[in-house]
């Protein structure tokens, strides 16, 4: 049995367009452009929301994840945004990070990839908690349920550090 830790009371600390499993489970799962929140949870994910734009939408995925250390992978997929390129945009942080005074992801082909509310420090925590998959522009729900069942199977355990909080400024729940 892999170590888990508690998660924070309140969990998922943003709001948002989202279904939440059990908790204690290593996958989150964006669905971007695509409305399949409940099933993926269903088929085991923590927590399963689209992503509607590349700036606030990504900030709250973000500061999800890293307050939930038993969070280990996140599966991107569902329709990709287009103009927005979510998808892709969330694939640059993940392999680039930002930059840290403009606050600009770095390589995102997203139109407004800006994370003014994410410190470097929020980004790297990502980057070393998570394993991104990509499966963008796949709504396969089999397959997807296939890819959360191998993660789940491949769970390392918690996170090493504790939850990692980060409040988000003025942050509107239409924007996730």
């Amino acid at each position: 049995m892999v170590e888990k830790k508690d998660v924070i009371e309140g969990w998922p600390l943003e709001t948002g367009d989202y279904d939440v499993g059990d908790i204690q489970c290593p996958v989150a799962v964006v669905t971007l452009g695509s409305k399949m929140n409940a099933d993926v949870v269903q088929r085991g994910a923590a927590i399963a929301g689209p992503l509607h734009t590349e700036n606030l939408g990504i900030e709250k995925v973000v500061a999800n994840v890293i307050s939930n250390s038993n969070i280990r992978f996140v599966i991107v997929c569902g329709s990709e945004v287009q103009g927005h390129i979510n998808g892709k945009t969330m694939e640059a942080l993940y392999e680039n990070g930002i930059d840290p005074e403009k606050k600009v992801i770095l390589g995102s082909p997203g139109a407004i990839p800006f994370v003014e509310n994410l410190s470097v420090e929020a980004v790297e925590r990502f980057q070393n908690q998570v394993t991104l998959i990509s499966m963008i522009n796949n709504e396969n729900l089999d397959e997807i349920e296939e890819k959360i069942s191998e993660c789940i199977a491949n769970d390392p355990g918690a996170y090493e550090l504790d939850a990692m909080i980060v409040e988000l400024n003025d942050v509107k729940d239409e924007d996730d």
